[in-house]
């Protein structure tokens, strides 16, 4: 019941501010993911117990990856499903979504086409959300930010365990300064990505959240389970870590004392906030954090190559452009 009302106080805010008098016309890129049709009920379904207004899909391109399996098999569903039930227009190119909405989605399963789908929005000039992973590797997500910095074009990354209540609070200062943290997830894998891109991005996106910026070491384990185990060590002494688990959960301690951190409240909380961020330009993620974070992500996979020592994480930055 908390929950509840606090998203139904953070869509309130939504709807009393001035900046939301006007839907939004919203594209989406890529529909293989049930994110495209979870996302869509929330905007465009009014009745919907944890409608977010302010903003409406209207037009996607439907994309799709041959060889990724979990992609290919379901894009024709849920592109069927934007386009019967919510009357979402499907165009053959990205452009012609671009040129038909004020703000973009990529949703696309597969990281690997983001940079190449961000080009053309970034070249629209139309405030982009990717959704996760920002990009395949962590050279394209530095060239997708890159790019939109030169552009002027606002632009964020962010898993939805970013926003869940427990997180933000320690965010906030709940417990003061954050000293440690430990945060888990599944971490299902993906050949055609860096480990913990697939899918153990939640539970690290959690653990950058109540750790912020400032990681410099990463050291990556197998636990006696057989089960990931990441350990970054962060200036003046902070750890975090990320444990692969079946759980949504974590715990930080603060100077002021510990908390549980890394659930998963659902998607309308980031859903308000992409809907703020569209109407603000203001991202509530800096591309700063989301680069950090996906770079702890690749430093994890170079530990592993070399048996479990810790890697910098400004040698990982360097190595890929940053």
């Amino acid at each position: 019941m908390k929950f509840h009302f606090w998203l139904l106080t953070s869509a309130a805010l939504i709807t009393s501010s001035a900046f939301a008098a006007e839907e939004l016309r919203l594209g989406m890129i890529g529909l293989d993911t049930s994110h495209v049709t979870a996302f869509t009920e929330v905007l465009n379904n009014s009745t919907a117990k944890e409608h977010v207004p302010g903003a409406r899909v209207v037009a996607a391109f439907k994309g799709g990856s041959a060889d990724i399996p979990s992609s290919i098999s379901h894009v024709d569903e849920y592109t069927k499903t934007l386009s019967e039930k919510y009357g979402v227009k499907i165009y053959d190119t990205i452009q012609e979504v671009c040129a038909n909405v004020d703000a973009v989605l990529i949703e696309a399963v597969d990281g690997r086409p983001h940079l190449e789908q961000a080009r053309i929005v970034i070249a629209a000039k139309k405030p982009l959300y990717i959704d996760k992973p920002v990009a395949g590797t962590l050279r394209d997500a530095l060239e997708i930010f890159r790019l939109a910095e030169a552009a002027g074009v606002p632009i964020f990354s962010s898993s939805s365990l970013r926003f869940a209540r427990n997180t933000q609070a320690v965010r906030g200062g709940s417990i003061g300064k954050v000293l440690s943290a430990e945060t888990t997830s599944p971490a299902h894998l993906e050949p055609h990505h860096p480990d913990l891109y697939w899918y153990g991005v939640h539970g690290c996106e959690s653990l950058f959240t109540v750790m912020g910026t400032g990681c410099e070491t990463v050291e990556r384990r197998t636990t006696a389970a057989g089960k990931i185990e990441v350990v970054g060590r962060w200036k003046g002494g902070r750890t975090g870590t990320f444990r692969e688990d079946s759980k949504y959960s974590g715990k930080a301690v603060g100077e002021k004392g510990e908390a549980p951190v890394g659930s998963f409240d659902g998607y309308a909380p980031l859903i308000v906030e992409i809907v703020k961020f569209f109407k603000t330009r203001q991202p509530p993620v800096t591309a700063a954090e989301t680069i950090e974070l996906f770079a702890f992500m690749e430093a994890a996979d170079e530990s592993k190559r070399q048996g479990g020592g810790p890697v910098k994480i400004k040698d990982v930055l360097k190595k890929n452009g940053g």
